[in-house]
């Protein structure tokens, strides 16, 4: 009997929202976004991820086609490294327009990821770019409380609240329909967004489009997409119905709901990436580089002959081999010097990058805590994290482009050890140099992914903020049912 008022009350409110003529206007309204930010998620992708590949074995056969020539030189001539995207990036952007997709990789430095898309843009994409999340994210939030801000209140002005109440219905049952109801609107837009993201994302894989098949981590991934929206899209509909219950009149609410919304989804997120980033202050670029070069002048500079720490280096394996010069070593004592050079270059840089990645971390960790206080914060936090277009996916490339510059460097650094005299050629001889057929030695860079695990690590205050506001709706929604009344 329960089951049944609930279910009854919930189809009232389902009737009641379609019987507005303006609900279906801004339903279609919606509905168009939402195609539009289907189509230009899948061109976006195609188009980019095939540049990538036709780039990166545009560079790669440029590297094989390179003659006979110094390993040094080749170190130096360099390698490209391209970031492709992620299969659910066709449903949520996140910062890929922001971080760049390429970087040149060179022996004794570290250039930049570069070529993002806000770099060859306007202002305008500063206000976001319109995808299937954001229409999710804060679109069909705004709808959801248009439509559910007199789902109490309006039956409270005109009396049939009271009449409810009079007849046996409880307020659990009520606010419990209520909720149902509003959540079954809610899938008139939910259930196809999430159907076109699967069919997107199954077919961005199948067809190959992706250089992969389908997975089980990816497959994963998409159903926690599925699931947290759910949950997130149906917080909202609980925070309406609850909102409604506690105002007076319809316009209240109305109000209510609407200032709720721009301060959950406008004002705070804004408000917590200053915040900490006025807490936190990370170094600029400039100095973030003239930090790493003085310490490469303290640590040994591989290209001043005179410097400390080579000195130092050449006395001791003089001593080592017992000969007088460096010409009678049995190696090229430039490629290791050259190779000591990078060993260390890498490591300080490597270091000042953790440090600063350390406060990237911070001002993360500060902006995602606010998701306890506004869960449009958890729901964008893991959405870009799930699809694999949040920060922790932008520094695992940079991090396994700059292990693959090393380890190329290093290589070469090798190669000129084993294969290149330690006698200087003369006037009239060639330089030296080794066999084209070395540059194979080198395998091309190829990006893999980090699994769904590290959503959970990166992730974890957003999950628990769900569990959060889970427990805390339903606690305030039990409180309402013992203080709530019909006037």
């Amino acid at each position: 009997m329960a089951l049944r008022i609930e279910r009854l009350i919930a189809r009232q409110v389902w009737a009641t929202a379609f019987k507005n003529r303006a609900f279906f206007g801004v339903l279609m309204g919606i509905g168009f976004l939402l195609v539009y930010a289907a189509v230009t998620g899948w061109v976006s992708f195609r188009q980019q991820n095939a540049m990538g590949r036709q780039y990166q074995q545009q560079a790669r056969q440029e590297w094989l086609n390179n003659p006979d020539k110094h390993p040094h030189r080749m170190a130096h001539y360099g390698h490209f490294a391209f970031r492709p995207k992620a299969p659910l990036s066709v449903f949520d952007f996140g910062m890929e327009s922001f971080l760049g997709n390429t970087v040149f990789l060179e022996a004794h430095k570290q250039n930049s990821v570069n070529f993002s898309e806000a770099g060859f843009s306007t202002g305008l994409l500063r206000f976001g770019e319109i995808s299937l999340s954001m229409v999710l994210q804060l679109l069909l939030p705004l709808l959801l409380f248009f439509v559910g801000f007199g789902t109490v209140a309006s039956d409270r002005e005109t009396g049939t609240l009271k009449l409810l109440l009079s007849q046996g219905v409880s307020w659990q049952q009520l606010l419990v329909g209520k909720s149902l109801g509003l959540i079954a609107v809610m899938l008139i837009l939910y259930g196809p967004v999430m159907l076109a993201t699967g069919l997107l994302w199954f077919g961005l894989l199948w067809f190959g489009l992706q250089g992969g098949a389908v997975n089980a981590d990816q497959t994963l991934r998409l159903l926690l997409l599925l699931g947290s929206y759910f949950l997130y899209l149906s917080l909202f509909c609980v925070i309406a119905v609850l909102v409604s219950a506690r105002c007076r009149t319809a316009k209240t609410a109305l109000v209510s709901l609407i200032g709720l919304w721009l301060m959950l989804t406008l004002v705070l997120p804004r408000a917590s990436q200053a915040l900490g980033s006025y807490l936190y202050p990370a170094p600029s670029k400039a100095k973030f580089l003239a930090d790493i070069q003085a310490d490469v002048l303290k640590e040994g500079d591989s290209h001043n002959p005179n410097d400390p720490h080579y000195k130092e280096l050449k006395d001791s394996l003089l001593t080592a081999y017992g000969v007088d010069s460096v010409q009678k070593l049995p190696f090229n004592y430039s490629g290791f010097v050259m190779a000591e050079g990078e060993k260390i270059s890498a490591q300080l840089y490597n270091d000042h990058f953790q440090r600063l990645l350390a406060i990237y971390d911070q001002q993360n960790r500060f902006s995602k805590t606010l998701a306890f206080v506004n869960p449009y914060l958890a729901i964008r936090n893991l959405s870009m994290a799930l699809s694999g277009t949040d920060f922790a996916s932008y520094v695992d490339f940079q991090q396994q482009a700059e292990q693959y510059r090393y380890d190329m460097a290093q290589k070469l650094n090798e190669l000129q050890i084993e294969l290149i005299s330690n006698q200087k050629p003369g006037p009239t001889d060639k330089p030296h140099q080794i066999g084209k057929n070395h540059w194979q030695e080198i395998p091309d860079f190829t990006y893999q992914s980090p699994g769904v695990a590290s959503v959970f690590r990166h992730e974890t205050i957003s999950l628990l903020a769900f569990i959060f506001w889970s427990g805390l709706l339903w606690v305030v929604a039990w409180r309402l049912t013992k203080t709530l009344t019909a006037l």
